[in-house]
Formats: structure tokens, C-alpha cells, sequence
């Protein structure tokens, strides 16, 4: 009896390593703004010619869609967001899923399929990852990479790296 003990143990131990079901019951709640932008540059100190600017003063919305279903319920939006310093930023508002391991945000050109069909479809293309996902609930910014061109990509997922699945994922249509 004692020798099948310590393989169950072990192999009990494994699998809450590898599933962390607790985390179903854990949630983390991240509630961010909108990132300030840069400071202004200094004003020139001789006078110009001309008086209008091209830089727009205000973020700017790009591209939004709303987050369906996949492997896990899943609500909210995602935002492309121009910042005015030129960056760009993922924005995640109102977002409600499941925690998990090693969920992540990626971008995708990937089509958004609804039901089982669209559980898998995120790596078979072009992605980046925008990190970590920093909590299942509220409202949070991922920066672009400043080489990305956001129009390369068409949607947004929250993938659970340790199964390769989406969580939930959003199209993301220009605005």
C-alpha cells in the first residue's frame, strides 16, 4: 500500500502544479487609466512660420471590438489606443473571465470564430504576446511594441499559454 503511495503523491502533486484549480476561485481585479502621455518638448525658442500641428492632443481609439467565449466566460472590450505621444496601448475595459496559469494578451491576425472552433486558432498565424494577463477582472493597458504596426493585426485573445487555448477573444474593426 505504502509503495503506491508515493507515486500518487506525487503524481497529485503534478497535476495541482499543472492546473492550479484554485485560481477558479481567485480573482485579481487591476483597475488602471488610460496612460498619461508623454511630457510636451519644450516650445522652440525662435518663432515659426506655421501655427497648426498634425499631433493629435487626446488619445485617439483605432480599433475596438468585444470579447466572446471561448474556453472560459469571458465579457469586456479591447481597444487600440493612439496615445498623443504616438504610442499605442492595448486597452482591456470592464474585462470579466476566469483566472488560469499563464494567461497572457496577444494580438493576432487571426479570425475571432465563435464556440470550440475558435479555442485554438490564435497560434496558427501571426501573434504577439503583450504579456501577462495582470488580472481577470477590470480595466488594463498593455503597450505595443513601438516597431508594431497595429493594422497587422485583426484581434485581440486572452490565451492560457500552459494549454494553448483561448480563454476569450475580440475582432478588432476599425473605428
Amino acid at each position: 500500500m505504502t509503495v503506491l503511495a508515493l507515486p500518487a503523491a506525487l503524481l497529485l502533486a503534478v497535476g495541482l502544479y499543472w492546473f492550479q484549480p484554485w485560481k477558479l476561485w481567485q480573482d485579481a481585479t487591476v483597475h488602471e487609466s488610460l496612460p498619461a502621455a508623454a511630457p510636451a518638448a519644450a516650445a522652440p525658442t525662435t518663432p515659426t512660420t506655421s501655427t497648426t500641428s498634425t499631433t493629435p492632443t487626446t488619445p485617439r481609439t483605432l480599433a475596438q471590438g468585444t470579447l466572446i467565449s471561448h474556453e472560459h466566460t469571458t465579457t469586456g472590450t479591447a481597444k487600440i489606443i493612439r496615445l498623443p505621444d504616438g504610442s499605442h496601448t492595448l486597452r482591456l475595459e470592464n474585462l470579466d473571465t476566469s483566472n488560469g496559469p499563464d494567461l497572457r494578451v496577444w494580438l493576432t491576425d487571426a479570425p475571432v470564430k465563435e464556440g470550440v472552433a475558435g479555442w485554438r486558432v490564435f497560434d496558427d498565424g501571426k501573434y504577439v504576446s503583450l504579456g501577462k494577463l495582470k488580472g481577470n477582472k477590470g480595466d488594463q493597458n498593455y503597450a505595443l511594441p513601438a516597431d508594431l504596426n497595429p493594422s497587422d493585426y485583426g484581434s485581440v485573445t486572452i490565451w492560457c499559454d500552459r494549454f494553448d487555448v483561448s480563454f476569450g477573444a475580440a475582432p478588432l474593426t476599425t473605428v
